[in-house]
């Protein structure tokens, strides 16, 4: 959908900027005048001047380490707004869709479609109970997703759960055929990721962070935030689904409120001037995007990110306390200084260990291609592997023996030839 969006953007003659990471809204007063960047291209910084500003960016399920969003949903749009004075609404509302993969770990939080139990699907427990009768009697399996949520959280926390911490999801009682046709994105899905065929035995499936329903505060007609300029739609924005979003109106949203912020937007721009760029928030964003670079001591940012995830996990998750939120708070306050300290490192690292290693390798083996050796040289490179390590400022490669294969393998790849 983004790229025949994009495809039909250049068709109608407008710029599109696929490649760019917004990291601060630059505002005149208390208007949106454009945003500050970087092109991950080449990392150079990047200004754009705009009349309004329309945040699409989704949701925050990032912030939870089990997740059915996709990598770049960490919240940056509703940061984005909150940093720059918007206000958000009803943040405590995140969705957990009920039924997502729990294993294999790869695939943790991979979606299980709400027509598996629309087409008759069973949960069931370790124990075999169909534990939906406890929680939900008159609608079972098609109860909403917070309640099914919760229900499987709570038979996994009493102990009742599967092996990987979720519940068995059953739709192997329906016919084989009516299942690959009615289901036939989930049968390959667990055939191909989990070995798993459905038409014949369970899926194992847990609560996944899937949606939010808060975010930014905007006006319901045109979707314009508490700041002059600056509007939002989708699963940035806040208000549409309440306390909790139905199945399949979150496209439906994107389409009628999305068009909404779109229109509002371009009457703002019609009507208004072009504000001044303040040269002072630039350079301060600037030295904010370049200080983890500069600093010699601080931690990895992802060491914190995975703490965060923990923290959300453990502490403000399907079921909340005071206690727990209260201690989470703390816990947040601590990771926010943490994070105020990281440090980047390795980018350009990472690039010059592969190219040394391609370097002193001179033969072709797996994915590692040299025009100039292209046959392999079993008789040096058979027994030996690259290691790069660091020595000070330098990087050191060296070469060490290949470990020997322990017996046991060695027997199974016997027993296969």
């Amino acid at each position: 959908m983004i790229r025949t969006l994009q495809d039909r953007g250049v068709h109608m003659g407008f710029d599109v900027f696929m490649e760019c990471t917004i990291i601060r809204l630059l505002k005149d007063g208390n208007r949106v005048v454009g945003a500050f960047g970087y092109w991950r291209e080449q990392g150079r910084f990047v200004v754009l001047r705009a009349k309004a500003v329309v945040i699409a960016s989704g949701g925050i399920g990032k912030a939870w380490p089990i997740t059915s969003n996709s990598w770049e949903c960490t919240g940056d749009g509703i940061t984005l707004a909150y940093e720059a004075g918007a206000d958000l609404l009803d943040m405590e509302f995140v969705q957990f869709h009920p039924t997502g993969m729990v294993w294999p770990p790869g695939v943790q939080g991979l979606l299980v479609t709400e027509a598996v139990r629309g087409e008759g699907g069973i949960l069931r427990n370790k124990l075999g109970e169909r534990f939906m009768e406890k929680y939900d009697p008159k609608r079972m399996e098609l109860s909403t997703r917070d309640l099914v949520a919760r229900s499987i959280y709570t038979e996994v926390k009493e102990g009742r759960g599967t092996e990987h911490g979720g519940a068995f999801l059953d739709i192997s009682h329906k016919p084989a055929e009516y299942v690959r046709k009615k289901l036939p994105s989930m049968y390959h899905q667990f055939k191909e990721l989990a070995d798993v065929d459905i038409t014949k035995g369970p899926m194992e499936v847990g609560p996944t962070c899937h949606y939010m329903m808060g975010g930014i505060l905007v006006d319901a007609e045109t979707a314009a935030t508490s700041l002059s300029g600056l509007f939002a739609a989708g699963e940035a924005a806040a208000g549409l689904h309440g306390a909790n979003r139905l199945g399949g109106n979150s496209l439906s949203d994107l389409v009628v409120f999305g068009r909404r912020a779109g229109q509002a937007a371009a009457a703002e721009a019609k009507k208004t001037s072009q504000g001044a760029i303040d040269a002072a928030q630039v350079a301060e964003a600037e030295r904010e995007m370049l200080a983890p670079f500069d600093r010699s001591a601080g931690e990895n940012p992802y060491t914190v990110h995975r703490d965060l995830q923990e923290v959300m996990q453990n502490l403000v998750g399907i079921f909340r306390t005071e206690e727990e939120v209260t201690k989470a708070i703390g816990e947040l306050e601590k990771l926010k200084a943490r994070a105020a300290k990281v440090r980047v490192e390795g980018s350009r690292m990472v690039s010059e260990a592969v190219a040394r290693s391609a370097q002193a390798r001179k033969e072709s083996r797996g994915a590692h291609s040299r025009i100039d050796y292209p046959n392999m040289d079993e008789k040096v490179w058979g027994k030996q592997n690259n290691v790069i390590s660091r020595d000070r400022d330098s990087m050191k490669l060296r070469q060490v023996p290949v470990k020997e294969m322990p017996d046991d393998l060695k027997q199974i790849l016997a027993e296969d030839k």
